[in-house]
């Protein structure tokens, strides 16, 4: 609603009113003819002076106004393209701080945000200055209005995206309606949008991913002097070897006993994972525990002889064909012999008595398929076109200090040295997972690990193809990236494998690293320093497998890090490496930012982020506020007119 106008208005439009009806009165009116250029005069720059100062401050308000917006937005705006409430509170706030309703006696007060496609928050202010003495001559007020834009720009980044891949991402989290990998891809994309939306015309944003299990993915990125071309695997070879059996039992003469009973006793029974190693043929094992005949049997006084009555030879079609030979003999027996047998936890002491009893049998020996499972030396030139692209790292030792590791000796963790040609220490070994057999399980899983090497006809497990030891997708070097690039390399990645948290960290400090295997493409911009960030996101906690095939090899038997029965389990191992490596990707003056998504934060994570660098996110929308504080923090936040 207007104001009134002031007494001392009112007061001098009557007198020149009355000057104006008064005849006798001209030379008053000369005079007052001359009064209203001044009056006009003076009282313009009275009211154009204070529309100065409230056009000035209406735009130091609206200023402040979209700077409050454009901090509180971050990047969560560009989920929706709208102005979420409470960022319009704080534009509100911030503006109404700034410029007072009623300031210099204005009237009309409004302010308003928008948000357009380049994510800068656009404002614009109106406010109405009452006149004082223009109001005489019918101006009685002054329309003000102001615009301003706050926009968050970006100088040159170098952002590496080390990204959990493991199969629990393809879970969904509580409230969500899409598995966390989806997520995960989707808030990439908006977090890519936004920076490339407010970057400058001269800046660079360079994006680069890791994505890691067991396992990394960049075989494709190494020359090929920076891998090994021969290496030895936990594999298994041919053995020439030959099997002896008998067969074609036939009765000639003599006497034989049916086994019967002398005596009983109660067997030893062992619960569940107690019972001794050794085996016995009297011995029954259940899931409930284990009953063993343990007191000796009588001694045996059986006398048994051979004698070869022929040999024939015929050939063997194999597998493993050759020669197989029969050799036909006559075996006679006398004497007593002894058994256990075990019934219901109770041991029977069993006889039997054979008198000059005769039997006539084949003994066949021929050509046998076996292996010998041990250590193999391979020719691994071609690994570009056999390999599956992942690798095994390159030398370590099993470390026992980790408050001072000599990364001479410990090249694995070193992200910075270049591989010397002909040098193995120093190069990598491709991963060949058709070579690798877990020496010794079967294919269900069963069997103990054998470190020696093994001779035996069974085959065993390749524990290469098992989901836990999966070669996740591609990693991807630092480069410029548009929609579309960014769009198809997020479309290969799929959740697969197991939790190995060291070696994503490893090749990330390496894939970013200025003075490593790629420092000409790392190097800053000639005077444009470069800002490097490295974003770990993990959905889950360390969680290592010893059968995993991975990128130190098949761990029990390898043992190039750690070994069974050493000081710490291999998930203190994986976590103590991780904490060495993401030490050397900050020494390098790194930003480290380390996401939980759907999981808690582990000591081990929060220590190699640092205070204010970590954030746990169980939802898609924490996740997006996750990105928009890492990017906000990245940026730096202007005006613009």
């Amino acid at each position: 609603m207007r104001r009134g106008k002031s007494t001392i208005v009112v007061t001098v439009r009557r007198c020149l009113e009355r000057l104006l009806r008064e005849s006798a009165a001209n030379t008053m009116m000369i005079v007052a003819g001359g009064l209203l250029p001044l009056l006009a005069l003076i009282g313009g720059s009275i009211d154009v002076g204070r529309a100065y100062l409230a056009e000035t401050r209406l735009q130091q308000a609206c200023d402040a106004g979209v700077l409050a917006a454009r901090k509180r937005l971050g990047s969560q705006a560009v989920l929706d393209g709208g102005i979420p409430a409470e960022v319009e509170r704080a534009a509100q706030r911030f503006f109404g701080v700034n410029y007072q309703d009623g300031a210099f006696g204005s009237e009309n007060r409004a302010f308003r945000i928008a948000l357009d496609d380049q994510f800068s928050v656009n404002g614009s202010a109106q406010v109405d200055v009452p006149t004082t003495i223009m109001s005489i001559f019918g101006q009685d007020s002054v329309d003000l209005s102001v615009a301003c834009t706050a926009r968050l720009n970006f100088s040159n980044l170098d952002i590496m995206m080390v990204l959990d891949v493991t199969g629990s991402m393809r879970h969904t989290n509580a409230g969500d309606s899409a598995p966390r990998i989806d997520v995960m891809k989707a808030v990439i994309r908006d977090f890519h949008r936004q920076l490339e939306s407010s970057k400058s015309p001269t800046s660079r944003v360079r994006y680069g991913f890791v994505p890691y299990a067991s396992n990394v993915s960049v075989a494709h990125l190494l020359k090929d002097e920076w891998v090994t071309t021969r290496w030895t695997y936990q594999s298994r070879e041919q053995m020439p070897s030959t099997r002896t059996y008998e067969r074609n039992w036939r009765y000639v003469s003599g006497t034989r006993s049916s086994w019967t009973p002398q005596s009983s006793y109660a067997a030893t029974y062992y619960p569940p994972g107690t019972a001794p190693e050794e085996s016995l043929d009297s011995a029954s094992a259940t899931s409930s525990g284990t009953y063993r005949c343990e007191q000796p049997l009588p001694r045996n006084t059986v006398n048994s002889r051979d004698r070869l009555l022929g040999t024939a030879q015929y050939p063997f079609a194999g597998p493993t064909s050759g020669t197989q030979i029969v050799q036909t003999y006559r075996r006679t027996r006398t004497g007593d012999s002894f058994r256990h047998s075990l019934n219901n936890g109770v041991c029977t002491v069993e006889k039997q008595i054979e008198t000059d009893f005769v039997e006539d049998f084949d003994r066949v020996t021929e050509p046998h398929f076996a292996w010998r499972y041990a250590p193999i030396e391979y020719d691994v030139a071609n690994w570009r076109t056999e390999g599956t692209n992942c690798i095994e790292e390159r030398k370590t030792t099993r470390i026992t200090d980790y408050s001072s590791v000599d990364l001479a000796a410990n090249l694995d963790l070193d992200i910075h040295t270049v591989p010397t040609a002909d040098n193995p220490n120093t190069q990598w070994r491709p991963m060949y997972p058709r070579h690798v057999y877990a020496r010794a399980f079967d294919q269900w899983g069963y069997g103990s690990w054998k470190v020696a090497p093994t001779v035996s006809s069974s085959t065993y497990a390749q524990v290469g193809y098992w989901w836990m030891s999966g070669c996740p997708a591609p990693a991807r070097k630092l480069a410029q990236m548009d929609q579309g690039a960014l769009d198809s390399y997020l479309a290969t990645l799929s959740p697969a494998g197991a939790t190995y948290h060291d070696i994503g960290m490893i090749w990330g400090g390496r894939l970013l690293s200025p003075r490593g295997l790629f420092a000409a493409e790392n190097a800053d911009l000639a005077g444009n320093p470069t800002s490097r960030h490295l974003i770990f996101l993990t959905d889950g906690q360390t969680e290592p497998y010893d059968m995993a095939y991975g990128s130190y090899g098949l761990e029990p038997l390898d043992r190039r890090r750690w070994q069974p029965g050493g000081p710490m389990t291999l998930a203190q191992t994986v976590e103590a490496r991780f904490g060495v490596a993401c030490n050397e990707v900050k020494k390098m003056n790194t930003t480290v930012w380390v996401i939980a998504f759907g999981t808690e934060l582990n000591a081990a994570m929060t220590q190699c982020a640092g205070a204010g660098h970590y954030f746990e996110a169980d939802s898609a929308e924490s996740l997006n506020q996750a990105f928009s504080t890492i990017a906000e923090s990245m940026g730096e936040l202007r005006l613009s007119r």
